[in-house]
């Protein structure tokens, strides 16, 4: 029988605990799909006592993460860790070291370091495999790396963070703020306690510098990415977005234009009518353009111990069968140098909103703002009179570009008769 490949975990959370049960559960049919059985046989975790639901008995322990890459008998590292720097930047550098292949669902590690580390891999010639770090167990490196490689991409996005979507999904459900639906997410175990690194677009800015880098063969550029969140997503404008025929979803978008890569993840205003608009609660979902294939979408669980788990296994497999690909889908010296695209040059559509005190003159004084800047309106909104009260107003421009809007909104916001500073969703056609 061919020897098995000898795997060692770092962190035996959800998801590591997930991967040893599927290891052991999907035993024959991964073993037959590999070539030779796949073996877990060193771990490292907190507490060896902790019970995780499949039996540990047996497995080397190391209290050291980054003593698993020095382990002779260890053909591959998984890397479960989390976090940009420390143990987690220093395992795999170890790893790729020592010769060995590199397993991890670290989104953060690779967004932050993804070009060096991909650097070490090459010169070695050993695997970095990261499914698991992009919308959980959907196969989109695969889809964007393999799939579509010989596809010029232009455009990759997607709905990268499950919390975010199920917090906008239920704020429209139930007409209910913000801070209350974050709270029962919290609650659920959707939300950390501390959950600034998804409501903030951070978590999905990391998958999309990633996506980017993949779909235009470029480094990792994580530090070029536009970055809002959820946080002044009001029921109001969830109620808007309706009248006026849109879902409001937090994406990330990257683009190939001929000025070069815009990369960008904010709220936005999508039709009611697209696919992706439908892709509510938790799930994830990502759409590439491709020359010749046309619009690919690929919709799943964008987290969890068994979609995450999925992932890791399927790099396993490969790594079992030999099969890798360069990390970013082409040699170091083949990469693109195509520059980044600053957000202030995105032209499009927009939504404001604005709570204006309901007397003659307001909107003239609102739309002479616009009118100096260039900005033609599509429509305007106001429903119902409150004299002397604060009412909404919302506007939705024609196609403008991104610093004439950032210039109105802070010209609008001096206005004395603007009550708070505008809000503004960027609206996305297609």
């Amino acid at each position: 029988m061919t020897r098995p490949l000898s795997v060692a975990i770092a962190g035996l959370g959800t998801v590591g605990g997930g991967v040893l049960m599927m290891l052991r559960d999907n035993a024959d049919i991964i073993a037959a799909r590999a070539g030779r059985p796949i073996a877990v046989t060193a771990v490292s975790a907190r507490d060896r006592n902790k019970d995780r639901g499949v039996p540990t008995a047996g497995l080397r322990w190391y209290d050291d993460p980054v003593a698993l890459a020095a382990d002779p008998a260890v053909d591959v590292v998984v890397e479960l860790i989390g976090g940009s720097e420390g143990v987690a930047l220093a395992l795999a550098e170890a790893t790729f070291a020592a010769g060995k292949a590199l397993v991890t669902a670290n989104k953060a590690l690779l967004a932050v370091h993804g070009a060096a580390l991909a650097a070490s891999a090459e010169e070695r010639g050993v695997a970095l495999a990261f499914e698991a770090a992009v919308a959980g167990g959907i196969p989109v490196i695969k889809a964007l790396r393999e799939g579509l490689a010989g596809n010029h991409v232009s455009a990759v996005a997607g709905i990268l963070n499950g919390t975010c979507n199920y917090i906008l999904t239920q704020m429209r459900e139930r007409g209910r703020e913000f801070a209350e639906v974050l709270a029962d997410a919290q609650k659920l175990g959707y939300a950390e306690a501390d959950p600034s690194f998804d409501i903030d677009g951070i978590d999905a800015a990391h998958k999309l510098a990633i996506l980017a880098a993949l779909a235009f063969g470029r480094p990792v550029a994580f530090d070029q990415v536009h970055v809002e969140g959820i946080r002044r997503i009001s029921a109001v404008d969830i109620a808007f977005a309706n009248e006026l025929g849109y879902r409001i979803k937090l994406l990330g978008i990257a683009r190939q234009t001929e000025a070069g890569i815009e990369a960008r993840v904010h709220p936005c205003m999508v039709p009611q009518t697209v696919p992706i608009a439908r892709v509510d609660g938790v799930f994830n979902a990502v759409v590439a353009e491709g020359d010749f294939v046309g619009r690919v979408m690929l919709q799943g669980r964008g987290a969890g111990a068994g979609p995450t788990a999925s992932a890791i296994v399927a790099d396993l497999i490969d790594i079992a069968r030999n099969r890798f690909t360069p990390v970013w889908g082409a040699s170091a010296s083949e990469l693109s140098t195509a520059p980044s695209v600053p957000m202030s040059s995105h032209v499009g559509p927009y939504y404001m909103r604005l709570m204006v005190v309901d007397r003659p003159g307001v909107i003239a004084d609102v739309t002479a703002v616009l009118r100096d800047l260039g900005i033609s309106l599509e429509s305007m909104l106001q429903r119902g009179r409150s004299p002397g009260e604060a009412v909404p107003v919302v506007l939705v421009t024609h196609e403008t570009k991104e610093s004439a809007m950032r210039e109105a909104v802070e010209r609008i916001g001096r206005l004395p008769t603007v009550m708070e500073e505008p809000t503004l969703i960027r609206i996305e056609t297609e």
